[in-house]
């Protein structure tokens, strides 16, 4: 099904469509060479729309990383629903993403609907190759991807397969000028980014014991200091039994997480940080729209 290379510089807009969990945000930071979009094991963990800028001599890729589309009555799943919808419609092209260890889904079904709907080009990604072992059963490819434009595979993990994808990505995208500066890859600001890191390793270390219900929100971000910087973050909980977990015996839990997310938080700054964390019950945020995307989220 692949074509052949792109004759000259192209740009457009591309969406990083799937379920939670298919490797949309490891696919984006591979691409990318550089951590933008968090990633974890827990599912639904990325809830912004993540532009990353992908430049290259032979064209411009901006990335579109989304929520992963997901069933659920909660007004936070619908923001970031309509998060998804709204990024296939104005793509130029849409990658959806299937974990290949797994196959596809209803929820791949539901995004194939969204961008026939939008008349949006898609390729059908299957991620995680390096993963799959022979008599898994997961039938590949999709009878379902049939009438979608191409079926590719790739491994973000070893790279297979990665550069090919984006020459094919190319072929797609309309002959145009760079869309955004060579020299920017996002624009998220470095402060929106903190907050992602902080509620990553909020994750990964409070997944099994606090609900999805837990939020970051970078409040003071200072960088008057030369070659050094001061954030003030609030932890964001529902009920105060779930602050005590955060906090931990004899605060234990939160000095692990505030060293784990201020060496990150370094990693990306280049400089040294001053991490202070607070949790702060506010148990009104999940239901609130313009809470929501005060946060950030959708």
């Amino acid at each position: 099904m692949s074509g052949s290379v792109a004759p000259s510089y192209r740009a457009g807009i591309v969406a990083l469509l799937g379920p939670p969990n298919a490797g949309k945000s490891t696919l984006l930071n591979s691409i990318l060479g550089q951590k933008l979009a968090i990633v974890t094991a827990k599912p639904q963990t990325t809830r912004s729309r993540i532009l990353g800028i992908h430049s290259r001599s032979d064209g411009q890729i901006v990335f579109h990383d989304t929520p992963g589309l997901h069933e659920s009555a909660k007004l936070l799943n619908g923001v970031l629903n309509d998060a998804v919808g709204e990024t296939a419609r104005g793509a130029d092209l849409a990658l959806i993403l299937v974990d290949r260890t797994h196959g596809w889904n209803a929820a791949h079904t539901a995004v194939a609907e969204l961008v026939r709907a939008g008349n949006t080009s898609a390729i059908v990604v299957g991620t995680k190759s390096d993963l799959v072992r022979p008599g898994s059963g997961v039938v590949w490819p999709p009878p379902e991807a049939g009438s979608l434009l191409d079926i590719l595979e790739v491994s973000a993990t070893t790279g297979e397969g990665v550069e090919e994808l984006q020459q094919r990505i190319l072929i797609e995208l309309p002959e145009s000028p760079p869309l955004y500066p060579e020299d920017e890859i996002t624009d998220r600001s470095v402060r929106w980014l903190a907050g992602e890191l902080v509620r990553e390793v909020m994750f990964e270390e409070l997944g099994q014991e606090l609900p999805y219900a837990m939020a970051a929100e970078v409040i003071d971000f200072d960088e008057s200091k030369p070659e050094e910087v001061t954030i003030h973050v609030n932890l964001l909980v529902a009920r105060n039994s779930q602050k005590r977990i955060v906090i931990g015996a004899g605060g234990a839990q939160i000095k692990r997480i505030g060293i784990r997310a201020r060496r990150q938080i370094e990693e990306l700054v280049g400089m040294r940080v001053h991490l202070k964390l607070w949790v702060k019950i506010d148990p009104k945020w999940l239901k609130n729209k313009a809470r929501i995307e005060e946060l950030g989220y959708g």
